[in-house]
């Protein structure tokens, strides 16, 4: 009898006050109707809860797409299914305690063309606390080039940003989006997974105009 398939989350939890990039706003979560007020609208014993979440895009555990970077970039609405779900997958494991700095060297020995490749740097540790913004482990240009060049059709991270924020430029995004290959930043939980062999989701609601959305990523282990 085969194993049946494991499921592991990626994602971090979207909460009332969460920061996930620092001097963007927090979400507002509340109820829109709460289940008290509903009561007069139904029978004895039946209430129902209607939420309402005021954010911004770049909330938790999001995709970048193309058009979060360029005007004429396909947006949530354009992406397609088979760039966002049950792609083919591989962990490339660079600690943050040895190096910020992730360069292309480190995805030489690695199965990239029409892979999601996933940056495990254990970055996430630092997650709702203030180390998290500063410092942080990032890819180079070059490093973003290789991956390009070397048909990479997604590629995550469970860091703060993908680039180096201590910079104004961003290369790793324009070259990764510029050749529509999706982004995702703050993954977690990337230690539970092998080094290939699984498949990788993350998907975002279909939305029109907007290049960044959070997604509930995760990986499915054969």
């Amino acid at each position: 009898m085969s194993k049946k398939n494991r499921h592991i989350d990626l994602s971090h939890t979207i909460e009332n006050g969460l920061i996930t990039y620092k001097g963007l706003p927090a979400p507002i979560i509340c109820d829109y109707l709460s289940r008290e007020a509903s009561k007069e609208f139904y029978s004895k014993g039946t209430a129902f809860q209607i939420g309402k979440i005021e954010m911004v895009s770049n909330t938790g555990t999001y995709l970048d797409c193309p058009f979060h970077r360029y005007e004429n970039g396909k947006d949530l609405s354009e992406v397609l299914l088979n760039k966002l779900a049950g792609l083919n997958a591989t962990v490339v494991t660079v600690p943050y305690s040895k190096t910020l700095e992730i360069s292309e060297i480190h995805f030489k020995k690695h199965r990239i063309k029409n892979h999601a490749v996933l940056i495990h740097t254990g970055w996430d540790k630092y997650w709702k606390t203030d180390t998290y913004f500063e410092n942080h482990p990032y890819l180079t240009e070059a490093a973003a080039n290789y991956l390009k060049e070397q048909g990479a059709l997604l590629v995550g991270i469970d860091s703060y940003n993908i680039d180096n924020t201590s910079r104004k430029s961003r290369p790793v995004h324009s070259i990764l989006l510029k050749h529509d290959i999706l982004i995702v930043e703050h993954l977690c939980n990337l230690e539970q997974l092998p080094r290939q062999g699984f498949k990788f989701s993350a998907i975002p609601p279909k939305i029109k105009g907007m290049g960044t959305f959070p997604v509930r990523a995760f990986a499915k282990i054969r």
